[in-house]
């Protein structure tokens, strides 16, 4: 199944009643890296009072959530509502706050923990990754023309190009689309192209 996920880390910052809370959300695909990108913001802030965090996995992996020092419901439970709500997986969100002096309460802190979060969210750069496998393919110039106007039917990525005796093509295809595409490839060129096709994986389409 397609699942929605952040290319990138990226940051999101808000400052109430004098504490800075910074977000920051990375993609990650298992605890561990999960826990590593966790302890590498924690790492580069040593000096703050929190690192809040939760994170949501694909592969049986779940979610996790922490307020790490905080009320309890006030940080990890709002950071993980967001990523649940940008409809998210596979990524992480670290909330970072270094206090300002004043007290927020439960409610401010729920508030403002939940905006640092989205804010991450919306700054993130969110794709979509579908079940798809690598196509190689091997053949000579005189098709070249032709498979190039029959790949936007596929919505094919190249992903590499190699111009020697023959031209090689590295396509990246949705998996549920492969079938037909070797069928097409056969018909075009009478039998003479056959693609090999990787396992199956993600790719952002």
């Amino acid at each position: 199944m397609p699942y929605r996920t952040v290319r990138a880390e990226s940051e999101f910052s808000i400052t109430v009643e004098r504490s800075e809370f910074i977000a920051k959300i990375a993609p990650a695909s298992t605890p561990e890296e999960a826990q590593a990108f966790v302890d590498s913001v924690r790492a580069q802030n040593r000096k703050a009072r929190h690192n809040c965090y939760a994170y949501i996995l694909r592969n049986d992996f779940g979610s996790r959530f922490s307020d790490d020092g905080e009320p309890q419901g006030t940080a990890g439970q709002p950071i993980l509502s967001a990523l649940q709500h940008g409809g998210l997986t596979d990524a992480a969100i670290v909330v970072t706050r270094y206090f300002g002096g004043i007290l927020l309460g439960k409610g401010g802190l729920t508030r403002t923990y939940a905006e640092a979060a989205a804010g991450a969210v919306s700054s993130a750069d969110i794709v979509t990754m579908c079940e798809a496998r690598e196509v190689s393919l091997s053949f000579e110039y005189p098709f070249y023309d032709r498979i190039l106007r029959l790949l936007p039917e596929f919505g094919a990525k190249t992903l590499s190009q190699d111009f020697a005796d023959r031209i090689a093509l590295k396509l990246a295809v949705r998996e549920e689309l492969c079938e037909s595409l070797a069928e097409k490839l056969s018909d075009l060129s009478n039998g003479q192209i056959i693609p090999e096709f990787s396992p199956v994986l993600f790719v952002d389409f």
